[in-house]
Parts: structure tokens; C-alpha cells; sequence
């Protein structure tokens, strides 16, 4: 079975939109310092290598950081390009596979990728709390005897199973034979 090819979303993004993308999510009430939690940051230049990824500097801490700092997409050898459309591959509930071909990624990256960025957003979300009047529906869950073969043989376990065959034919015979 051939993969429909998708649609390559890596031409429209840039690294520009990008980062503005991890600067609007990351700090959606305004830049605060990762180290000591300040507001009272100011610009800083920006990367050598990456000119849209924006540098700061706390004027509380003296400490400096840049867009990616203290984050799970800081110190990866793909472009910040890659895993925000593997983010979104994601979000339409894409197998790996097929976000490796988009992606042009080899299987192991992909894998590493999608792991990483599961357990980041669920390390964000908040913790379930069922309050109110909750309803659960009747289970019955067989924890076995261990080590009580005798009471599993008798309730039909493995032994019981192993001769499903027999019965089934002993059954026939007795529908046919009458």
C-alpha cells in the first residue's frame, strides 16, 4: 500500500515565525528570566548562527538567556523549524512513519522527536482531579491464584484452555450423532 504523499508544510515556515511561535507560547504575558523569574529583561542581541532566535539579559540576576533556554528544544541538532512542524504532525495524530517521510527524518530521529515532545506536553498539563459525584461502570479483573495451580485448573485456566479443541469436538459429536 502506497503513502499518500502530504503536503510539505517545511517551505511556508521560516525561523523567524517559528520563534515567534515559542516566544508567544512560552511567555504569553512578556518575557520573564528563567533563572530568578524576573520581568526586568531587556534584549540582548541575537544568536550568530541563528538570527531570529532573540538573546536577553536579567537586569535582577545579571543572568542571560536566549527564546530556546531552560526549554526541550535547546541543544538538538535540528532547526527549531523541524520540531514545531513535528508538533503539528502530531497534533493531526500522524504516525511516526509518516511524519519522518514529511519531515525527511530517518526513523530513530522521528521516534526520539515525537517521544521528547509527548512527554514535555504532558509534563504541562495539569493533574486530573475528578471532583463531584463520578460513575465508573462494573469490572471484573481475574488477578489469578498464584500459586494455586489447582484452584486455576478447576475455574477453567490454562489447562482448562489447552483443551477447547476436544470440547469443541466432543460438542459436534453430539449435535451430529443424534
Amino acid at each position: 500500500m502506497a503513502v499518500p504523499d502530504l503536503v510539505n508544510l517545511s517551505g511556508p515556515m521560516d525561523d523567524a515565525k517559528c520563534f515567534a511561535f515559542v516566544r508567544q507560547h512560552r511567555w504569553p504575558e512578556g518575557i520573564r528570566c528563567p533563572a530568578c523569574d524576573n520581568d526586568a529583561v531587556i534584549r540582548d542581541g541575537c544568536d550568530d548562527t541563528q538570527p531570529c532566535r532573540q538573546r536577553y539579559r536579567c537586569k535582577a540576576c545579571r543572568g542571560r538567556f536566549d527564546d530556546l533556554t531552560a526549554t526541550m528544544l535547546a541543544g538538538h541538532h535540528q532547526p527549531l523549524c523541524v520540531w514545531v512542524l513535528c508538533l503539528y504532525l502530531m497534533g493531526l495524530n500522524l504516525s511516526n512513519r509518516q511524519i519522518g517521510l514529511e519531515l525527511g527524518l530517518d526513523a530513530s530521529d522521528t521516534q526520539a522527536m515525537t517521544e521528547q515532545l509527548r512527554r514535555g506536553l504532558i509534563a504541562k498539563m495539569p493533574a486530573v482531579e475528578l471532583t463531584g459525584t463520578v460513575e465508573i461502570d462494573e469490572v471484573y479483573v481475574v488477578a489469578g491464584h498464584k500459586g494455586q495451580p489447582e484452584e486455576v485448573a478447576k475455574k477453567g485456566g490454562s489447562g482448562a484452555a489447552a483443551g477447547w479443541q476436544a470440547r469443541r469436538a466432543a460438542a459436534r459429536w453430539r449435535r451430529t450423532s443424534r
